[in-house]
């Protein structure tokens, strides 16, 4: 491993976050299944993304920002988490959110009310709308001599990856303790930024180790994480030396992105029954209830631990019916 380049990080997150064993899950299942709880970061109510803004809002910071963008669905939870954080640093938070999913004042939307964001909604099924809007945002702003930061959705650049990369290395640090025989790990996939710091981290920390990505949109992410974790390795100063089986993603989108589907509810229900751990029905849920569908069919084999990594989402229990 080379000497890796120690990029700039704001202290946002409360880490390391708890992993530990599913004792109840795992008996039924016959398999060890480990989580790691993202959710339980220390802010707002919790989620991966902040692991991201750590890094992203650092260089906004370094670039003398001080107001920050981002985007996402109505209900978006990296939206949430940039206004929470944003609002620690006395930043101003300008969200342009997708008008599509639950728009009205919940869930999410009033997290946003609370921690001070200006929420604008567009009527667009483009990113690339939004990322228009705000260049002319930023550039009307700019002339009030105010300085803007784009995060694009899910804070998924090879900068944000960086930050799952730091979550291997704690899973890597915990299981040795565990102790755990970590051979698969698992989360959703909805942009991403964090299954490339996975690949990228298994790489640096958890060699031998497979990722997992649960696809809950139909974006080509087969290609689009290795690229970011190949930007992420750059940045590190690394490089993302592949293997033919460290990688895989798995769809498990239902009607469409944001949508619950009713098939995925048991799932989401037993693990509060048997653990007391929350799911949200549009990411983890979905994760969750296809891992334990490969699961069934034999995808993990026979052999190593399985990792769970929570990426948060409660709030839009809140928002929206299971199905």
């Amino acid at each position: 491993m080379n000497e890796q380049v120690k990029l700039p990080r704001l202290r946002l997150g409360v880490y390391p976050t708890p992993f530990y064993k599913l004792e109840n899950i795992s008996a039924k299942y016959g398999r060890n299944i480990w989580i790691k709880r993202d959710d339980l970061c220390g802010v707002a109510l919790g989620g991966n993304k902040v692991r991201k803004l750590e890094y992203l809002l650092a260089d906004a910071r370094a670039q003398g920002c001080d107001t920050v963008f981002t985007t996402g669905g109505a209900q978006s939870n990296h939206a949430m988490l940039t206004a929470a954080c944003a609002a620690r640093l006395g930043m101003k938070c300008i969200l342009i959110l997708k008008q599509r999913g639950v728009t009205e004042r919940l869930g999410n939307l009033i997290l946003d009310d609370i921690y001070g964001a200006q929420v604008r909604f567009m009527d667009t099924d483009s990113y690339d709308d939004i990322y228009n809007e705000m260049r002319r945002m930023g550039e009307e702003l700019a002339k009030e001599g105010r300085k803007a930061y784009a995060i694009p959705v899910g804070g998924s650049t090879p900068l944000g990856a960086v930050g799952y990369t730091e979550c291997v290395r704690e899973i890597a640090g915990q299981a040795a303790e565990g102790p755990a025989s970590i051979r698969h790990l698992v989360s959703a996939t909805g942009s991403g930024g964090t299954t490339a710091g996975l690949l990228l981290g298994a790489k640096l920390y958890l060699p031998g180790v497979k990722v997992t990505g649960m696809g809950v949109d139909d974006d080509p992410f087969e290609d689009i994480v290795p690229g970011l974790a190949a930007g992420a390795a750059e940045l590190m100063g690394q490089s993302l030396d592949r293997t033919p089986d460290d990688f895989q993603m798995v769809y498990h989108v239902g009607q469409g992105y944001a949508i619950p589907n009713a098939e995925d509810t048991p799932s989401i229900e037993e693990l509060a029954r048997t653990e007391g751990i929350l799911l949200d029905p549009v990411y983890t849920g979905k994760a969750w209830a296809g891992m334990l569908k490969l699961l069934r069919e034999g995808y993990f084999g026979n052999e190593g631990d399985i990792v769970f990594v929570h990426t948060g989402g409660a709030a839009a229990l809140f928002a929206m019916e299971l199905g």
